[in-house]
């Protein structure tokens, strides 16, 4: 199976070399693995945090999916959806908020250094400080743990939030007594490039020393290298490439052979003006290409819409039916079965555990339902139906069937449950031969236990 790598993109700002040497190009790299099902989402509910206007998120929003699918991001390959367009996430994050304790949040990073800036300056240690900066660590653990990724590749500073996100997994499978959540690794970036910005200083929007990616096309792009800051040695002085910002750029884009030889340049004296426009040109050649791609998908908007569609689609197929079993084992399923006894009553344990269906709606409009066992753990998944009739009427079938009539058909790692010759319904694929031929007893007690229901 597939490592699921998850990875948010913060939609508050214009892209930059920055990002590109050090977030975009690794992770398009990245997607291109055959081992690796890689989601990328527009954390656009994160910007609402950081920005409050709206005409530089959605701005943000068009150009960094822009520069993503310029970048060679194949949508095909990968789920590319944005954040707000999944209603599921909003709605887990509620559940994580029920069960995450205020202590824990009161760690968090963020709120702690905004606490201690306030303290510094004698305000009160709340002041300025939003509800949406204090939970920010719920909101991304509802992103990571809604589509069960293994793996969130992060810088050092953001381990504690992927710590969170486990401890909250964790926190919500302990208590209803089933894994609904898979429990995510951070994945440490060792070796991100961090490049330095027109002073000198790491390169970043929050210096206002970038050097556009795209913006302004290949003018603006040229015009801000010649601004970067260098020393007063004159041409024919040796230069030093270990102190040198043009260098540390140059290497980031340049091959082996190519890097040497500025290398050699500089120590040689080549001119500030001559080696900037060396740089100039070594980034260009592999930025025109992209900026072709970028600015046919800046001139048409809707092509964009319609792959982050798609790519929500995609996304929602898999976090629609998980909040569906979430909601079933939080007690708010549809009204349509007995409830479970109520605390202090003298029904019998056994009468409020019975195996259940859950109805759910899934991402294309279809209508499907999951069978649960007793303990709550996830027996069948239905086809799609166009007509929620047709959903009913089935598991009336599977009601009645017990696992004697039923015609189950045994797979490499699910089990199909065929009427009339087509598969209707299939259990989840097990990680191995023997979880499957459990998933099997357990499909056939909870059939036998429906039957005798009836």
């Amino acid at each position: 199976m597939n490592t699921r790598v998850l990875t948010g993109i913060t939609t508050t700002g214009t892209p930059h070399l920055g990002n590109y040497v050090g977030a975009i190009r690794p992770a398009v790299a990245a997607s291109r693995r055959d081992d690796v099902d890689a989601f990328y989402f527009m954390a656009d509910y994160h910007a609402l945090i950081k920005s409050h206007d709206a005409g530089r998120i959605e701005r943000s929003r068009l150009e960094i999916a822009a520069t993503w699918l310029a970048a060679g991001l194949d949508p095909a390959r990968v789920t590319f959806y944005r954040q707000s367009d999944i209603p599921e996430i909003p709605e887990l994050t509620w559940f994580l908020t029920c069960i995450a304790s205020k202590g824990m949040l009161n760690r968090a990073h963020a709120y702690k250094a905004a606490v201690d800036r306030n303290t510094a300056a004698g305000e009160d240690v709340d002041a300025g400080i939003t509800a949406g900066l204090y939970m920010y660590p719920v909101l991304m653990a509802a992103d990571i743990l809604a589509f069960d990724a293994n793996q969130v590749p992060v810088g050092r500073d953001q381990i504690q939030h992927i710590e969170m996100a486990r401890d909250l997994g964790q926190r919500f499978n302990h208590l209803h007594g089933h894994d609904f959540f898979v429990l995510p690794e951070a994945l440490i970036e060792e070796q991100v490039a961090t490049l330095p910005g027109l002073d000198g200083r790491k390169m970043s929007k929050s210096y206002d020393n970038t050097i556009p990616l795209f913006a302004g096309g290949k003018k603006q792009l040229r015009e801000a290298i010649m601004r970067i800051v260098t020393d007063s040695r004159l041409p024919g002085e040796p230069k030093d490439p270990d102190d040198c910002a043009l260098f540390t750029i140059f290497r980031a884009f340049a091959s082996q052979t190519e890097t040497a030889a500025f290398r050699q340049a500089l120590l040689d004296g080549i001119s500030w003006g001559e080696a900037k426009q060396v740089l100039y040109e070594r980034i260009e050649t592999d930025v025109a290409p992209m900026r072709e791609r970028y600015e046919a998908l800046m001139a048409d908007p809707a092509a964009i819409e319609t792959i982050l569609r798609q790519g929500a689609q995609k996304a929602r197929a898999i976090a629609t039916p998980k909040l569906a079993a979430l909601r079933e084992v939080l007690g708010l399923r549809a009204m349509t079965t007995a409830p479970a006894p109520a605390i202090g009553s003298k029904a019998t344990p056994k009468q409020g555990k019975m195996p259940r269906f859950a109805s759910f709606r899934d991402a294309d409009g279809g209508f499907r339902f999951r069978l649960f066992s007793a303990e709550g753990e996830e027996l069948l998944l239905s086809k799609s139906f166009a007509d929620p009739k047709a959903a009913g009427a089935l598991q009336k079938q599977i009601r009645a069937l017990g696992a004697g009539a039923a015609v189950l058909q045994v797979r490499s790692l699910s089990v199909d449950l065929e009427l009339d010759g087509a598969t209707v319904a299939s259990t989840p694929d097990c990680r191995d031969e023997q979880a499957r031929d459990e998933a099997l007893a357990s499909l056939r007690e909870a059939l036998d236990q429906l039957a005798a229901q009836d």
